[in-house]
């Protein structure tokens, strides 16, 4: 639980996951299920949100996959 006190977070809503990606609801969900993109956190009994630093890093390493894959 220490890990978690000692950096700043910030909760995106799904809304704002997809402005990022460009993805869809159902395909984000998607990959979830698949364990393809970061879990999202419950805020409430029927809300969500994820971690921004989470999705940035997933947004990042898939530019970087996509741009060095062998030709």
């Amino acid at each position: 639980m220490e890990k978690y006190r000692t950096q700043k977070k910030k909760l995106i809503s799904i809304s704002e996951v997809i402005d990022r990606t460009g993805y869809g609801r159902t395909w984000i969900y998607n990959l979830i299920k698949k364990n393809s993109f970061p879990m999202p956190v419950k805020t409430g009994e029927r809300t969500i949100a994820f971690v921004e630093s989470e999705v940035g890093a997933w947004i990042d390493e898939n530019i970087f996959l996509s741009r060095n894959q062998a030709a």
